[in-house]
């Protein structure tokens, strides 16, 4: 889906910053900004690049600025804010903003066009910018503007900072080693005009407007000692490249560059199969999170942009719409198998974090999760092939995790008599609901949550499945006759003990005679997931009260809006920020969950997903019912389904164009907040629209 932008979009510098974009080169590295291209946050950058993939990620080229002179007269195209809002508001120039497979910007002055195109050389710290410029009835001299640093990208850097060791290897190529690193060479090349010293060697006054409102740093730096100037001949047709780069070897034709990448990205949606528009932009945007991990030599999922790296939980919960819906088997294979390389204890690495330090383990749901990604990708493929490797490289850590859930794990993870399972104590925060700030836990949900004896309840039926074909392998094994005794003993006692009869749905949280009955969207999963743990009934009320309490137009709100505790808006320092988290503010990712579970209960005769992995039905006990709801008949229940989900299609022009933000405020306007591209946001509604609605419908 091509989305294009005019001038209506920034009749202010104000409303121009509101929508960013981003791209990324496969290996953890990314470049970003806003459509007018000013930055509004430290992490807008250019060239984010990755050292050691896919982490320590370090801004290079924070910018490019631009400006044409046409006989006597100037144009600036430069947009920055400055002190006292007096702005470069060289957005008046912009024709218009474009992004398809890449983000491409279009400027004209006095009949002079120049159409800037971004790119990655993929899997390399690279950055192309192509420049195609028609020149109009007048000679001209273009100018461009290298914004360079050397940073981390979650920090600012002082001015005294930049320092750099130059050197023109040749007069298209400018070589810089930072100070601060010595080991690495940044590199800037154009095909064509000529570098010329800037009278100042650095801009050290823009200020970046997201910043401010989060209590951010609101300054930053640059080193500007160089521009580049282009002479051109009147109807002159010009293409220009400018390269930045850290690799030792680059490709120098920004345009060869952009082809090549825009051919990978068609590629890659013609592969998946997919006709519809909006789950086509969704198989574009899910490529922007599948990249290398240097440590395993395979794939991984980072959980969003631009601060997150891989996320256990993240990447099991997206895993299925970013790497299965788009047929990426061979991606899909080497995601599992870099987090089955360092399951711990049982346990599914929450985090891996920067080169040298071990992986963080502080989750219950993240190995939960692993199990429902082994069923998608045995459903989605199902080969003798595929089986075999589940079997070699993923079940005896699957064996493991069970073994280990059973008998007791870290963080108080353990299961309880009546086969349910006990997680977190303390200040431990170990489902996804986790902020803490200092000894302030805001969502308490230590015992018995409820979406992760749902998924344990999964578990144990896709082991107790998993095992009549596998056999046992590993030493940590039971039978299948004991997984699925162990299964019939969890649903039992998870209706006995979540079931809310008051409220019609079920409780958050179990601990002993302590039952939490605050409304959170965590009980949908108890309907969403393959096997059922719920009659028809209660299941359609879970769904009833989930819809009406907790959906907020692009997601669905962590706590109802009547509980005395619900925060609307996510916004402020970041101590009001965690605050609202969880305790009000919406979230994209359980939208999908609800309209599988909405569908699901409705299960419209003929609309359903067929299992290709034997023995592992979808549906459960609600497989085969038809729709009671009212006046509904099947054609209506897609049409709902798709009013649930089709907003998200609006959202892919606001916010970071073409991806999905992690979180919304839960009041209107549901305005976006967090990281502005979340990989289980993109997965989870990429996943349902296409198994729920698309696939059948």
């Amino acid at each position: 889906m091509k989305l294009e932008f005019g001038k209506g979009y920034w009749k202010t510098f104000n409303e121009g910053i509101e929508r960013e974009w981003v791209i990324t080169n496969g290996i953890g590295g990314y470049g970003g900004g806003s459509i007018i291209n000013a930055r509004a946050r430290k992490h807008h950058a250019y060239l984010v690049a990755s050292l050691h993939a896919p982490v320590e990620r370090y801004a290079i080229l924070n910018k490019t600025d631009e400006s044409i002179r046409i006989g006597e007269r100037n144009y600036s195209f430069a947009t920055n804010q400055r002190p006292g809002n007096i702005n470069d508001e060289g957005q008046i120039y912009l024709q218009r903003f474009i992004y398809d497979e890449l983000p491409q910007f279009v400027y004209q002055a006095e009949g002079t066009f120049i159409t800037k195109t971004l790119s990655f050389e993929w899997e390399k710290n690279t950055l192309a910018i192509g420049y195609d410029i028609m020149n109009g009835s007048k000679e001209a001299e273009f100018f461009i503007t290298p914004f360079l640093t050397y940073r981390d990208h979650n920090q600012r850097v002082e001015r005294n900072e930049l320092k750099f060791k130059e050197e023109f290897e040749t007069k298209k190529l400018l070589k810089l080693v930072p100070k601060k690193n010595k080991d690495l060479t940044i590199k800037l090349y154009t095909s064509s005009g000529k570098f010329e010293k800037n009278e100042e060697k650095y801009d050290s006054d823009e200020i970046l407007q997201t910043e401010i409102a989060t209590g951010g740093e609101a300054v930053v730096n640059s080193y500007t000692p160089y521009r580049i100037r282009i002479k051109l001949k009147p109807y002159e047709h010009k293409r220009l490249s400018l390269i930045c780069s850290v690799e030792k070897k680059f490709n120098k034709d920004a345009f060869e560059i952009i082809e090549k990448n825009r051919e990978r990205i068609r590629t890659l949606k013609a592969n998946s199969g997919i006709r519809d528009d909006f789950a086509l932009s969704l198989v574009q945007a899910a490529d922007q999170f599948i990249v290398q991990r240097q440590s395993t030599k395979n794939k991984t999922i980072m959980a969003g942009y631009p601060w997150f790296t891989d996320w256990g939980r993240d990447t099991m919960i997206a895993f299925t719409g970013l790497a299965l819906v788009t047929k990426r088997w061979e991606d899909a294979r080497g995601i599992l198998k870099s987090f089955a390389m360092y399951v711990k204890n049982g346990m599914v690495p929450n985090m891996f974090p920067d080169e040298g330090l071990e992986p963080l383990y502080n989750t219950a749901d993240a190995s939960m999760w692993y199990f429902y990604a082994v069923y998608k990708y045995l459903e989605y493929t199902g080969g003798e092939e595929d089986y075999a490797f589940i079997k070699k490289e993923i079940y005896p850590k699957l064996e493991e995790i069970i073994h280990f859930y059973s008998a007791g794990t870290d963080f108080s993870i353990y299961m309880d008599k009546d086969g349910l399972i006990h997680a977190g104590g303390g200040y431990d925060q170990v489902t996804w609901m986790d902020v803490r700030v200092g000894t302030w836990v805001v969502t308490p949900r230590h015992g018995k949550p409820v979406e992760i004896n749902a998924l344990w309840y999964n578990a144990l039926r896709i082991m107790e499945n998993l095992g009549s074909r596998l056999g046992q392998v590993s030493s940590y094994a039971k039978t299948s006759e004991e997984y699925g005794a162990m299964a019939d003993k969890v649903k039992q006692s998870f209706v006995r003990e979540f079931w809310n009869e008051d409220k019609n749905c079920l409780y958050d949280v179990v601990d002993g005679q302590d039952k939490d009955d605050k409304i959170r969207p965590n009980q949908i999963y108890a309907v969403s997931l393959p096997f059922d743990l719920l009659d028809d009934k209660k299941a359609k009320a879970v769904v009833d009260t989930v819809i009406s309490e907790l959906y907020a137009t692009y997601g669905l709100r962590t706590l109802d809006k009547e509980n005395d505790e619900y925060q609307p808006y996510y916004k402020g320092k970041l101590h009001d920020r965690d605050a609202a988290y969880h305790q009000g503010t919406a979230w994209a990712f359980p939208l999908g969950a609800l309209v599988t579970a909405y569908v699901k209960t409705c299960d419209m005769q003929g609309y359903k997903f067929e299992s290709k992995l034997s023995n592992l039905p979808i549906g459960g006990s609600i497989a085969g019912k038809t729709c009671d709801m009212q006046g509904y008949d099947n054609d209506d229940v897609l049409r709902y389904a798709r009013l649930l989900m089709e907003p998200v299609k609006d959202h892919l022009r606001d916010g970071c164009v073409g991806q999905i933000a992690e979180i919304f405020d839960g009041n209107e306007p549901n305005i976006s907040r967090g990281t502005y591209a979340q990989a289980w946001s993109v997965g989870e509604i990429l996943r349902a629209y296409y198994e729920d609605i698309l696939k059948e419908g």
